[in-house]
């Protein structure tokens, strides 16, 4: 990207700036309005980027020598920490989140490569015994290859991040792909890694692109040993699918349906913000995002009665509104399939609170804002209870006991996290047990730290990100015999 800012953002392949044929407008959800082009990546691009991240594998010592990535992945937090307002200021305006949140995520991405720049020096050993007598093993990790990173347009810095970092501790070679709705933010992160000297030519390829091309071409690559993706179930499957051909390893972090759990012990003046909170984080476009609240019956009509209120005074506002609680969603596609999808529930449900898109007033211009909505259920079967929504609605559903609470938190294909909100640790840990789900959180909700593991089960997908195992999804273990026959034979 040059310093021109009116120039098309580009691509970083094999250390040089890359344009490509097509040029595009990205654009801001709040507005409607351009703000700024970038050059539209495509299978060409994505094989360049192949190509010299593989040689790059293949001719530096980049996954040999440890305390080289350390370092490497030190000096990209402090270029990515330096650069914080700009980098979050123009995630906002891309993507509709408020600024407080994108300043936090950028923040947090620099805080993760720092984690894992700590991972580079220290997990760096195997182990070694004698088996038998004469018989010596030991083992080796070593870095998988050429890494294919492929993250979404609702947090593309962090959940890029969380991936990159431990990918280079590994010593593995990277291209990312990230998405055309946050091209020019894309391009800034691009920009950091660009300056930083300890990060050899090849070793890191970032993509801009609208279509799928270059996923493809990612997945179906021979050259590519591993993919780690982030984004909807369907794709996922997709992916799963065509990388059956070549064998690629692959970490899949996929969509939500997060059940929130309150039993009558709950302290709902913790509850309540915290459900709050969860339907309007990142604008409802949030893998955990909050969308199934499960009540007690003893507790369910204070329950309702004050998340009605709470979602009906939800403040909307732009970006850079230091007042707004909830943002646009990313388009007004998406504000119209979430109002579809919560007016179709009308027909099988109560609707709570009906927000819809906004429609009058200053912030009706790019039809993407959309006010909270609560529909409550009974049939775990609905459609606004089984699909991922990705927007500020919640379903509400009252349970009888604890058995019950399980079977409905139980009932969706995903599993990627559960809140369990009760006095009573014992009961906090009996349930959890029995929820399936990779994160559990127990009296809040969406609190996340690089220190753990973020795991899938279920349709939510599978691998390690964040945590120690984080870098061991990145690795192979090699695995080394020897024999002293004089040893062995006596």
């Amino acid at each position: 990207m040059s310093k021109n800012t009116n120039a098309p953002a580009r691509h970083w392949i094999g250390g040089k700036w890359t344009e490509s044929t097509q040029i595009r407008e990205s654009f801001n959800p709040s507005t409607g309005a351009v703000v700024g082009t970038f050059y539209d990546g495509g299978e060409a691009e994505a094989r360049a980027a192949v190509d010299t991240a593989a040689d790059a594998f293949a001719s530096t010592d980049w996954g040999r020598v440890h305390h080289v990535r350390a370092t490497a992945l030190e000096r990209l937090a402090d270029a990515l920490e330096a650069r914080v307002p700009e980098i979050a200021a123009t995630l906002s305006q891309e993507n509709g989140k408020l600024l407080r949140e994108t300043m936090w995520e950028v923040s947090a991405a620099a805080t993760w490569l720092r984690y894992t720049a700590a991972s580079a020096r220290t997990q760096i050993a195997g182990r070694a015994a004698e088996v038998a007598p004469g018989q010596y093993f030991h083992s080796m990790p070593e870095p998988a290859g050429v890494v294919g990173i492929i993250s979404p347009w609702n947090s593309p810095v962090i959940l890029t991040v969380r991936a990159l970092g431990p990918a280079l501790a590994a010593g593995c070679t990277v291209v990312i792909k990230l998405p055309a709705q946050t091209a020019l933010t894309n391009a800034l992160f691009a920009q950091v890694v660009a300056s930083v000297a300890e990060i050899p030519p090849g070793v890191v390829n970032i993509l801009t692109e609208t279509g799928s091309e270059v996923a493809r071409h990612l997945v179906a690559s021979e050259q590519v040993s591993m993919i780690s993706y982030t984004g909807s179930t369907p794709v996922g499957r997709q992916i799963a699918a065509a990388a059956a051909a070549t064998l690629k390893r692959l970490g899949l972090e996929l969509g939500g349906k997060t059940p929130i759990i309150i039993f009558p012990s709950a302290d709902l003046d913790i509850a309540i913000p915290n459900l709050l909170r969860a339907a309007t984080l990142m604008n409802g476009q949030f893998c955990c995002t909050g969308s199934r609240v499960l009540v007690h019956r003893d507790i369910a009509d204070q329950v309702r009665t004050a998340l009605t209120d709470a979602l009906s005074q939800v403040r909307l506002g732009t970006w850079d509104d230091e007042t707004a609680q909830l943002g646009p969603l990313i388009d007004r596609a998406s504000a119209e399939r979430v109002d579809a999808l919560v007016e179709e529930a009308g027909s099988y449900g109560t609707v709570l609170v009906r927000g819809g898109q906004v429609t009058e007033g200053p912030l009706s211009s790019s039809g993407a804002f959309y006010r909270p909505s609560l529909v409550e259920v009974t049939d775990t079967e609905a459609r606004i209870v089984q699909e991922e929504v990705f927007g500020p609605v919640q379903t509400f559903e009252v349970f009888e006991d604890e058995a019950d609470a399980v079977r409905r938190a139980n009932a969706t294909q995903y599993g990627l996290a559960a809140s369990i909100f009760t006095a009573d640790p014992v009961q906090a840990r009996r349930v959890g047990r029995q929820v399936r789900a990779g994160g559990m959180w127990i009296n809040t909700w969406g609190l996340l730290t690089e220190h753990f593991e973020q795991v899938g089960v279920k349709g939510s997908g599978y691998g390690y990100l964040g945590g120690l195992k984080a870098i061991e999804e990145f690795q192979v273990l090699k695995v080394y015999a020897e024999m002293d026959y004089t040893v062995a034979m006596g």
